[in-house]
């Protein structure tokens, strides 16, 4: 069995109901908006924000789950769906998971305005129901995702990045989603508020390795081959290049910088950047620290009792840094 269809075992029945009601919450009087959301329907990923949901709720709820809990994953799914078009926009970027992205095929202008349609989709889905603590949750991460993205930005101008400014551009662009996805869980069947404060910071860690992870997939792995190089190409400041600029001679970093800011469309110098920070153990710590992620998340879910939930989050936890893709 797959391992994301071993993960999603014990939520079965709940995710196959979450499906009818999230397609429900984006139906609109407008036809072209109901073609395209169609569209972003059946060309879903592999849904692992909605299983965080349903996954946490039942692991701190005694294996049940609220109703709440569906407008909850709902929410999320409907405001990271609204986040994604908006990315394809800004990153100029015409395919999304293998299909063409909404701005390739209804151009900028629709893609803006039904990622802003989703986006009061999922504000009006908690207003409307009175789950305003549900929509604090979402509301925080949205903002910190904003935040994210600008700071890797400004940053990425003058490449003077540090370990910690990562951190943190890293755990607002990536893990705070997770996060928002792990606390909405626990707060969707009214766990106690240090529970739904643990499970944050659970998903907190899983995003931090998941993104640390994706870091890597840049230098090549096994399965994919050969190392891609596009964020030196697109000059982001990744783990491994961070720690190895941090580390090496005044020459060897000057070399680097001049190569990211100004050779990085230079497939040879490219290659060269990746093979030195191969060499220089730039990998190896990165390896390292997203496996310390993921050891501290594992151990928020040792004081849980054994059950099926659990065994498919401690499967989650090692997905997220086994994936070869």
């Amino acid at each position: 069995m797959k391992i994301v269809s071993q993960i999603k075992q014990p939520i079965v029945e709940e995710m196959e109901l979450f499906e009818k009601k999230f397609y429900a919450s984006m139906t609109s009087k407008v036809a072209l908006l109901n073609r395209i959301t169609h569209y972003i329907v059946n060309r879903k990923g592999k849904q692992m924000r909605p299983m965080f949901v349903f996954l946490i709720a039942k692991m701190v709820h005694n294996g049940e789950v609220a109703e709440r809990t569906y407008r909850g994953a709902s929410v999320i799914e409907l405001i990271h769906t609204a986040t994604l078009v908006h990315d394809d926009v800004v990153d100029d970027s015409n395919r999304r998971r293998g299909f063409f992205s909404i701005n390739a095929l209804w151009k900028n202008k629709i893609a803006v305005l039904v990622g802003d349609y989703l986006l009061s989709k999922g504000l009006l889905l908690s207003i409307d129901n009175d789950d305003f603590d549900l929509l604090k949750i979402i509301s925080v991460a949205v903002r910190e995702m904003s935040e994210g993205e600008l700071l890797q930005i400004e940053k990425a101008r003058k490449l003077d990045i540090t370990e910690e400014i990562y951190y943190e551009i890293i755990r607002q662009k990536t893990a705070t989603l997770i996060a928002a996805c792990c606390a909405m869980g626990a707060q969707s069947v009214n766990a106690p508020k240090e529970e739904v404060e643990q499970m944050r910071k659970f998903g907190e860690l899983i995003g931090m390795a998941f993104q640390i992870k994706d870091d890597l997939f840049d230098y090549g792995t096994e399965k994919i081959g050969k190392p891609t190089g596009i964020d030196i190409k697109e000059q982001k400041m990744t783990l491994p290049l961070i720690h190895t600029l941090n580390n090496c001679s005044d020459e060897d970093k000057k070399w680097l910088i001049n190569s990211v800011k100004n050779k990085n469309k230079d497939a040879k110098r490219v290659k060269e950047v990746i093979e030195f920070v191969k060499s220089s153990g730039g990998l190896d710590y990165a390896v390292e620290k997203m496996k310390s992620f993921q050891q501290e998340a594992l151990r928020i879910l040792n004081s849980y009792p054994q059950s099926p939930f659990k065994d498919s989050l401690i499967l989650m936890v090692n997905y997220v840094i086994e994936r070869k893709k």
